[in-house]
């Protein structure tokens, strides 16, 4: 029996373009943290040793700093480490794994799979690679590692783990890239045992292909978009080559992320919407860590509009990221009663403002009108274009100003 831990594209280095520069920090060092919580999850769970299947990091243009922590956390992972090179890091002649940098400070118990083929790992262990030498090698790597192997099932009381990278067929069908993995082959060799585990790394939801729990992707130790399934989590495998066919290998998922995404779709039509919506984006754990995709749909007047900007920008400070993407986001405004902004006592200029957005705002059977387009921008950038009497955006400036006047009153919070 072996057991290890199976994990990859860590994408140490990542950036994403939603975070702020301060979420930004925060995110990456989650990244390279997630190294230590699951070198931890190695020692609990009696692992031998861990295996990234590809893509450990973002690129190979990183800075000093980002390869150094890399490196310090890997050097808390108390088991032996092997990296191999994906397509965001591959071994071309900018490697980071390569450079004199990961050279010189690489931890003595890490190895990076470097060239294709079988690395002995342990007693009776071995390890089939199938490294990325660029970034568009332009054929089945995974088939090539594979066919090098002697025919027919390993040797007995050997244990082989073959370790790849990239999509397989069952998800790329028509083979739209020359690099993707052909499941039929793998299949083969897992029944007679030539191979008895096959570790991926590429796709970032665990993922079990064609059902099989010794064909697996681990997924990612920390989410990266919203579109994925069970990120955050690393497998302890364990793997009995002596066993039949089919009962060879089990896999344990093991949480290991600290950030979530979470996609809210939700109608507002009214003030007890925004509110709900308000009291919804309050109840979230971990907000500074999470980042939340509002679609949003629905008809508001003036001021509840101004009330659900208000929401945002109160919960765009407490959480990782707020993103509304203008394609997922269709509240219009419609013409509001005058009660609500009789309420405020407004004169000068933004009473001028209530009466033109008034004048504005969509009646029955008109079109409708545009959505405040402004909810992203802050204080500093709202005060930095003044309104000027007659010029072409007078509407969206007045809209703007009595936003931020709505906000400043406190009648939203």
């Amino acid at each position: 029996m072996v057991r290890f831990l199976h994990t990859a594209d860590w994408q140490i280095g990542m950036t994403r373009r939603f975070l702020e520069p301060e979420a930004q920090s925060r995110f990456t060092a989650a990244r390279t943290d997630a190294i230590r919580r699951l070198g931890r999850v190695a020692q609990q769970e009696g692992c031998a040793f861990v295996v990234v299947s590809g893509d450990v990091f973002e690129s190979n243009h990183l800075t000093g700093q980002t390869v150094r922590r890399a490196l310090d956390a890997l050097r808390t992972v108390p088991v032996p480490v092997y990296l191999l090179p994906g397509n965001h890091d591959p071994l071309d002649a900018a490697s980071v794994f390569t450079s004199a940098l990961f050279l010189a400070e690489r931890p003595g118990h890490v190895h990076v799979l470097d060239r294709a083929g079988v690395h002995e790992v342990g007693d009776g262990v071995e390890l089939v690679a199938a490294p990325w030498e660029s970034k568009h090698p332009g054929r089945d790597l995974v088939a090539e590692a594979l066919a090098a192997l002697p025919a027919g099932a390993a040797p007995e009381g050997v244990t082989r783990v073959l370790v790849g990278h990239g999509g397989v067929d069952t998800f790329d069908p028509e083979w739209r890239d020359h690099a993707t993995i052909a499941t039929a082959p793998l299949v083969q060799a897992l029944d007679i045992g030539q191979v008895h585990y096959v570790a991926l790394g590429d796709r970032h939801s665990r993922t079990e292909v064609a059902g099989r729990p010794d064909l697996t992707y681990a997924g990612t130790p920390e989410p990266t978009r919203e579109t994925e399934v069970a990120p955050g989590e690393v497998l302890v495998v364990e793997v009995d080559s002596d066993a039949p066919a089919g009962e060879r290998v089990r896999t344990t998922p093991h949480h290991v992320g600290t950030w979530s995404f979470t996609v809210l779709d939700r109608e507002v039509d009214s003030a007890d919407d925004v509110a709900a919506l308000d009291g919804e984006l309050a109840a979230l754990t971990d907000p500074d860590r999470r980042v939340v995709f509002l679609n949003l749909r629905g008809m508001l007047g003036v001021a509840e509009h101004a009330r659900l900007e208000q929401v945002r920008h109160r919960h765009r400070d407490r959480l990782g990221a707020l993103v509304e993407r203008e394609q997922h986001h269709d509240v219009v405004v419609v013409a509001d009663d005058d009660a609500a902004w009789d309420e405020l006592e407004l004169g000068g200029f933004l009473g001028s403002a209530v009466e033109e957005i008034r004048g504005t705002a969509q009646q029955p059977g008109t079109a409708a009108m545009p959505v405040l387009a402004t909810v992203e921008t802050d204080l500093t950038e709202r005060t930095a274009h003044p309104f000027v009497a007659g010029r072409p955006d007078d509407e969206q400036s007045a809209r703007d100003a009595l936003a931020l006047l709505y906000r400043l009153s406190g009648s939203g919070s």
